[in-house]
């Protein structure tokens, strides 16, 4: 059965389908298309398949260009399902949410149940979106077997791959970073290896799925957790009047045993908020344990933007001023710097809770703007307004986006909070910059 698919893999004649044509799918199809396979992109959303299929990216690292030419060669992007039929590979990139705290898998069950219609004997099947242990073995191999009839491992082949897609990375992109892939048994793992390995330089295999979905947790769940450790020591720094850069500057300094991170206003995006609940739940439902260091640091992290309002509201009262009332001006409200993203972004909760405090709120993101016209009520603007700068009791830096003209705000603005100490990288340190 898998030597059949490991020939077409080999020779670039496998009919490939990416479910999900998000910030990871998109440039799986796209990297899979330039090695040469013939790719159908699966976009259940109407509009962004026909924009695609127009030539117009919505992904900041898939230009127009490249899109344009993997049409060229035969991709093709559609919200049918129907397009399905005929594929040797199926990947599933789809979003893996929170609900109310909960995994939320049903992005992933439609996409198994579409797969799953044109599922054929031989195929193989790969799960890369962020979950929990155990989700593609009891979870999408069960549902691919309950609709097509077959079985995984003996009728078709089942494997996981976790995604390590960074938005907006220009150094590592999807075929320099190592890939990790581990399949139900010998023969999945064979192929999804042989798979990635068209196109990424180095693939990574490990013992099974269990492995590999534990992987990508990990990763995220080291970040997560540094990220809440360096904000609460950047909270009880400040309050007693210690420079905790000066003092990570210092740390830095150390050739071993230590990596830095710095202070910032929360953590967004579609991983670090959300991929390490995935893990508490699997050890609280299956365990009946508590992850207590996941819970920590969602607690500490969840607090900042309520710190960085704090932070606000401490700065106005240095000018005998009110939050309420106040003219602040707020740049750059994606999850991260030069990508239009707001899944998960603290951005939301600040601006949410400057507006309800009476703040007159001038939000800026030439990223994010394009695509959402509101965040928490508050209208989006792609450029900074004349005199919006000038007429400001303060300047919120929450996203530092390139291309802005950071000396501009600090000559202006009287008051300026730089949550991610980019004016500090910048050379542009004054008395009334401060930072977390």
């Amino acid at each position: 059965m898998h030597q059949q698919l490991l020939r077409k893999l080999e020779e670039r004649t496998a009919r490939v389908a990416v479910l999900g044509q998000g910030y990871v799918g998109l440039v799986v199809a796209m990297r899979a298309s330039e090695a040469g396979f013939d790719v159908v992109g699966l976009e259940p959303d109407e509009p962004r398949a026909e924009s695609l299929a127009a030539g117009r990216s919505y992904i900041e690292d898939v230009p127009d260009e490249v899109l344009q030419a993997a049409l060229d060669r035969g991709y093709h992007p559609t919200a049918d399902p129907a397009a399905l039929q005929g594929y040797d590979v199926a990947v599933i990139s789809v979003p893996t949410p929170l609900h109310e705290g909960l995994p939320d898998l049903t992005y992933i069950e439609e996409a198994g149940a579409m797969a799953a219609g044109h599922l054929t004997a031989g195929a193989l099947v790969v799960l890369e979106s962020t979950t929990y242990p155990g989700t593609t073995e009891e979870l999408l191999g069960p549902q691919l077997s309950a609709i097509s009839g077959l079985t995984p491992g003996k009728d078709f082949l089942l494997a996981y791959s976790p995604e390590r897609i960074d938005p907006g990375n220009t150094i590592h992109g999807l075929h320099n970073t190592p890939k990790v892939v581990g399949g139900i048994d010998e023969h999945s793992t064979t192929a999804v290896a042989a798979f990635f390995g068209a196109f990424v330089e180095q693939v990574v295999e490990v013992p099974g799925c269990g492995e590999a979905e534990l992987t990508k947790i990990i990763e995220n769940t080291f970040r997560h957790v540094n990220i809440a450790l360096i904000n609460e020591i950047a909270t009880f720094s400040h309050d007693l009047g210690i420079d905790v850069h000066a003092a990570i500057d210092a740390a830095s300094t150390k050739p071993f045993g230590y990596m830095p991170f710095r202070p910032g206003p929360g953590v967004g995006g579609h991983c670090l908020p959300v991929d390490p609940s995935y893990l508490a739940w699997r050890v609280r439902t299956q365990l009946g344990e508590h992850f207590r260091f996941i819970e920590l640091a969602n607690d500490i992290n969840d607090h900042m933007p309520h710190y960085v309002v704090r932070r606000i509201t401490a700065a106005l009262n240095q000018d005998r001023k009110a939050v309420n009332g106040a003219s602040i001006v707020v740049l750059g409200v994606s999850y991260k710097p030069n990508v239009g993203d707001v899944r998960e972004t603290p951005a939301r909760a600040i601006v949410e809770q400057l507006d309800q405090l009476g703040a007159q709120l001038t939000v800026v993101d030439r990223f994010a703007a394009h695509e959402h016209t509101q965040l928490a009520g508050v209208p989006l603007h792609a450029a900074l307004p004349v005199d919006a700068l000038a007429g400001a009791d303060l300047a919120l830096i929450i996203t530092d986006h390139d291309g802005v003209d950071y000396a501009e705000v600090v000559r202006h603005a009287p008051r300026v909070l730089d949550t991610r100490s980019r004016l500090s990288r910048d050379g542009l340190q004054a008395p009334h910059v401060e930072r977390l």
